[in-house]
């Protein structure tokens, strides 16, 4: 009967909406001669960067490696649960662990031409597909 209760009462508490969760692919290049240094980074990433990927609301954040024909491409996925993504994404930019990390990782990348021109490394993907 506690148990019943108690499960009655759970279900009367005011539910709150998390916020809108948007995905987010996107795809750089990866140097070959940069391969082995660029996984070992991620291999032992750095628990302080961790923790600010999850600070600015970032979750489930995964980076593939694909070779195509001679080129190696890195292909990210993540999910984001804030409710103000430049805001993080400045927060996260702000952060001097994360410019460290990014001083190491960024080298290691060869970004798309036309991402390149605008000075950027990740090339946003369009989502053409999803499903739970």
């Amino acid at each position: 009967m506690v148990f019943l209760a108690g499960f009655l009462l759970a279900g009367c508490k005011e539910k709150v909406q998390p916020a809108e969760l948007k995905r987010f692919g996107s795809v750089t290049g990866l140097k070959p001669e940069k391969l082995e240094h660029y996984k070992r980074l991620h291999a032992h990433a750095w628990p302080s960067v961790l923790k600010k990927i999850k600070e600015c609301n970032i979750r489930n954040y995964s980076i593939y490696l694909q070779k195509i024909g001679e080129a190696y491409y890195l292909f990210s996925y993540f999910e984001y649960t804030g409710a103000n993504f430049d805001a993080d994404m400045k927060k996260m930019a702000d952060d001097p662990e994360t410019q460290r990390w990014w001083k190491e990782t960024d080298p290691c990348q060869q970004p798309l031409p036309e991402t390149a021109a605008k000075k950027q490394i990740w090339t946003n993907m369009e989502q053409v597909f999803h499903t739970d």
